[in-house]
């Protein structure tokens, strides 16, 4: 068994009240707080997903990227955990939880192709 013993004399610690009401780590802390945030919301592309754009001239526009980001919450929201997007005549295999494209395809890989390892799909 492991015993402490408290000296009466040493700094007493801030509880999580006095923390916050401290300005500067408040800020920090909130500035932690929404970078953590934006960082777990944000659509990313693994290396795979960018060498796969790449290779097949796919090019997203900032709407597209809206869209593919609504269509991973929409998943999220139904407990989807990898996902089928289809968008026009692309689509694309992501893990929800990252909120990474993990690959891309255009209509001339998707034709006779099986997709694996997903468990729902998102069309728009």
């Amino acid at each position: 068994m492991l015993t402490y013993k408290i000296n009466k004399e040493s700094t007493p610690v801030m509880n999580q009240q006095q923390v916050i009401k401290n300005s500067s780590v408040k800020g920090n802390f909130n500035q932690i707080l929404q970078q953590q945030l934006e960082k777990n919301s944000t659509l990313k592309f693994s290396k795979h997903a960018t060498q796969r754009l790449e290779d097949r001239n796919i090019n997203l526009t900032s709407e597209e990227i809206k869209k593919l980001n609504n269509a991973l919450l929409t998943a999220e929201k139904k407990g989807v955990k990898e996902t089928l997007i289809l968008m026009e005549n692309r689509a694309f295999i992501a893990n929800v939880k990252n909120k990474t494209v993990i690959t891309a395809a255009v209509e001339e890989q998707l034709k006779d192709n099986v997709f694996t390892n997903i468990d729902g799909a998102v069309i728009i």
